[in-house]
């Protein structure tokens, strides 16, 4: 990517379970540039994956998504985010629980801060879910990459019993309802 194409860049930081999970969806989708496993909303520096399990640290697990805001909107990104996850379960998502697997948009502009508390008075007005939504709005808090084993997770592993069974479902909802936001090259 040349220089132009990284100043038109913009950064959206989502928790919502396993970043696994997350990663392999927003991976898929036409204008992100570029999504990074790591660990955000913490108090330590540079926590590891082992520190992170502990559910010690106040991280989550989270995704960083490069996009291009000419291409595919931050709302738009919020549309696939709640649609692949639920926001409405503390702490946990499916089997996995523990704050780590929070839901949580750590926002990185007012704008940001704006549409995400927008976007979930939203769907509670229009009880897009039953139940009510948890997900927590923040300001964006220091970025830790997680350990290489972790970037490109699904792609890589996609034939493990864990992407199989908890994976595929997510990649499937977005291929059924988001096929017109793919990315075609993918």
């Amino acid at each position: 990517m040349d220089n132009q194409e990284n100043r038109n860049l913009e950064s959206a930081i989502f928790a919502g379970g396993c970043f696994w999970c997350t990663e392999a969806v927003f991976q898929r989708l036409n204008g992100v540039v570029e999504v990074i496993s790591g660990y955000t909303g913490g108090a330590i520096k540079n926590p590891a994956y082992r520190e992170i399990c502990t559910g010690r640290t106040g991280h989550a697990e989270a995704i960083q998504i490069k996009y291009d805001a000419t291409k595919v909107s931050f709302v738009e990104l919020l549309e696939v985010f709640f649609a692949t996850h639920d926001p409405t379960t503390l702490n946990r998502q499916g089997n996995d629980l523990g704050d780590q697997y929070r839901s949580e948009i750590f926002y990185t502009s007012l704008d940001q801060k704006r549409e995400a508390e927008e976007f979930i008075a939203l769907l509670e007005r229009e009880k897009v879910f039953t139940n009510p939504i948890v997900t927590a709005v923040s300001e964006a808090k220091p970025f830790y990459i997680a350990e290489q084993e972790h970037q490109n997770y699904y792609n890589d592993h996609s034939n493990q019993p864990y992407c199989q069974f908890i994976i595929d479902p997510k990649i499937k909802k977005l291929n059924k309802h988001f096929s017109n936001k793919l990315n075609t090259a993918t």
